[in-house]
């Protein structure tokens, strides 16, 4: 299973640069993991959009949802141009239902509604769900293939049900929206400490901080982080890999 950070800003994209977004790749399947702003024009550094064999969306707040209408131009131009070009399933949750209509666009894409009670199986990937503490409602996943298992805590203040939800797995890939001394509780974000205090509770090898804020020393978020939790942590940039 290989995991590539697309977009990792919180809010709105930095120069050039994109914000929710994760290509996860196992056996020739192509899952994307949000689609924030910037993420469609950086995805094409990687694999182009007809590439793309499924979505998977966390919630619909615009910085995880902003590039779904251009993601559709695109396979629909594409499927003009080129033979092959199926409508490309995009899984979200149906507690907003004008955002789930909305995912589907003529025979470009079809919005495919996950029942997050249940796992989903969408192409190699097994995905599990734990509701998350934000203002939109909004799922963290747990995805595995093969023996490889990942945890996207998505958009959530700190929530004691997140620890079993992680433990046992190879990354967590957790928001951290804020510094230490800052609580982010209220608008539904964690801070450095959250996400240290989540790692370290879970057992967790490996700490990947995401979601990030526009502001400050970014490093500072790692030495927070580790002041709570001993395994190796590291922050997002476009680009980023982790593959086993």
């Amino acid at each position: 299973m290989k995991l590539t950070v697309i977009g990792y800003w919180g809010g709105y994209p930095g120069k050039g640069e994109a914000t929710s977004g994760y290509l996860l790749q196992h056996e020739g399947f192509n899952l994307l993991i949000d689609c924030g702003s910037g993420v469609l024009s950086n995805l094409q550094s990687y694999i182009q959009p007809e590439q793309l064999d499924a979505v998977i969306l966390s919630h619909y707040h615009h910085d995880h949802v902003a590039d779904v209408g251009v993601l559709q131009y695109a396979r629909l131009v594409q499927s003009f141009l080129q033979s092959g070009v199926e409508p490309l399933p995009i899984y979200g949750h149906q507690e907003d239902e004008q955002a789930f209509a909305n995912l589907t666009y003529r025979e470009a894409t079809k919005g495919i509604a996950y029942n997050p009670e249940e796992r989903l199986a969408v192409g190699p990937f097994s995905i599990n769900f734990q509701k998350t503490k934000h203002p939109a409602v909004c799922y963290g996943m747990r995805i595995t293939a093969g023996d490889q298992t990942i945890v996207y805590t998505a958009d959530s203040a700190y929530l004691p049900e997140f620890i079993p939800f992680s433990t046992g797995t190879d990354l967590l890939i957790s928001e951290c929206n804020f510094y230490s001394d800052q609580d982010g509780s209220g608008p539904g974000h964690m801070n450095s400490h959250d996400a240290g205090n989540l790692a370290a509770a879970s057992g967790v090898p490996f700490l990947l901080l995401t979601h990030l804020p526009h502001y400050g020393d970014r490093q500072q978020l790692v030495s927070q982080a580790g002041e709570k939790f001993e395994g190796k942590i590291e922050t997002a940039y476009a680009g980023w890999t982790w593959e086993n």
